[in-house]
């Protein structure tokens, strides 16, 4: 039988072989009560830098295996005694790097994340990508704490599930957050419309809006209500006959059967108008 030190090598041989080229595995654990560990593909973030880009190649650490209930916060807290980080994006895909955004909705977030995702993670230093790559030396990492915990199993759906419940009073708070917004921007732009209408600029060219003579109709709910009877009048009026194949069927049995009954009536009153027309003198 192989002695333990002899399984712990294939094992290492193992893992290795199953690395990918220029990567490096991160052994990760997301309780203290895991068993196997997680492992984490990382290499330097290595691309031509442009213009705007979000993650330069000499600080930034690309993250391959990372799983939907990991996320931006806990990457951050994991790789921070590397050095200090900046930035942390978590996308479904590799791709180029955008500006990030803050968060702007609680309710309205989009799709879940469901399968597992790549992350960049920026370092303020050069030197944090190079530590980062060497905690594969420190064995597995512990990512969740007492203080910060990260939800996995039976308390991560109960958690989602709980989050799924809307909160009537925070989301109408919200909404009208988000349109007091709006309809503060549409002030300004209209604002912003007046002051420059019929005022050339350095060019000379004077701005044509498609503003009119005639106001548009007042955004009330009896208006509203008077557009769409009007609409539907119209469609009624509009509707197709005969949309079926077997209405169209029927449509033409009726027209064949009275055009016969016409000619069967045309027929009786030519004869009747014929017998009429005969010499009959006694």
């Amino acid at each position: 039988a192989a002695s333990p030190r002899a399984k712990m090598a294939a094992a290492e041989q193992r893992a290795a072989r199953a690395v990918p080229p220029g990567y490096t595995a991160l052994e990760v654990k997301f309780g203290a009560r895991q068993r196997s560990p997680h492992c984490l593909l990382v290499k330097e973030h290595r691309v031509r830098e442009g213009p705007g880009d979000t993650h330069p190649p000499q600080r930034t650490l690309f993250v391959l295996n990372v799983p939907p209930y990991c996320g931006p916060d806990e990457l951050s807290r994991l790789f921070s005694r590397c050095g200090a980080v900046q930035t942390v994006d978590v996308s479904d895909k590799p791709g180029p790097g955008g500006t990030a955004g803050p968060r702007s909705s609680k309710f309205f977030t989009g799709k879940a994340a469901t399968g597992f995702r790549v992350a960049y993670v920026v370092f303020r230093k050069p030197a944090g990508v190079q530590a980062a790559k060497a905690l594969s030396q420190e064995g597995p990492l512990l990512i969740s704490t007492e203080s910060h915990p990260v939800k996995t199993g039976v308390s991560k759906w109960i958690a989602r599930y709980a989050e799924s419940v809307v909160n009537q009073e925070e989301l109408k708070a919200e909404v009208d957050a988000f349109m007091q917004d709006y309809d503060k921007k549409i002030a300004e732009e209209e604002a912003k419309a007046a002051k420059e209408e019929g005022v050339p600029d350095e060019e000379g060219w004077v701005k044509v809006t498609r503003k009119g003579r005639k106001p548009g109709l007042p955004r009330t709910e009896a208006a509203n209500l008077r557009v769409l009877e009007r609409e539907k009048r119209k469609r009624a009026r509009k509707e197709l006959l005969n949309f079926y194949a077997w209405q169209h069927r029927e449509t033409k049995r009726e027209h064949i059967a009275q055009l016969r009954k016409k000619f069967e009536e045309d027929k009786q009153r030519i004869a009747l108008m014929r017998a009429q027309r005969k010499f009959r003198p006694y």
